[in-house]
């Protein structure tokens, strides 16, 4: 099987933030499917892919709705600034390394510029 084969076409990667760490996923996928784009340890994780098991369970918002709302990554398609806020044990352990090395969300735009030191 070719990796095309898991994924659905897109062509461009949306970011999501997952635990306030940015990922670059492929659009018009599967959040499961989105996450194992950036870590290999999704696809040997202890998931059903039916909605059966409940061990990709996340919590997430969308933007400009602070209501959390709660889905099954096997079950819901990831969209450009969607904000997971808790994932199940398995989802949370399948991403630990990804996430260590992942960036921190920018701090926000409305946030003074740093202070740079006088010129000399």
């Amino acid at each position: 099987m070719r990796l095309s084969d898991v994924y659905e076409p897109w062509e461009r990667l949306i970011s999501l933030v997952v635990l306030g760490k940015v990922l670059d996923v492929p659009e018009k996928n599967l959040l499961l499917r989105q996450l194992q784009y950036v870590s290999e340890e999704v696809g040997m994780g202890r998931y059903c892919w039916n909605a059966e098991c409940r061990d990709c369970e996340v919590h997430y918002t969308r933007p400009g709705d602070p209501t959390e709302h709660v889905g099954l990554a096997c079950r819901l398609r990831g969209f450009e600034g969607m904000r997971l806020t808790k994932l199940a044990p398995e989802v949370r352990h399948n991403l630990s390394d990804t996430l260590s090395r992942a960036r921190k969300e920018a701090e926000s735009d409305t946030a003074p510029p740093p202070k740079l030191p006088p010129a000399e």
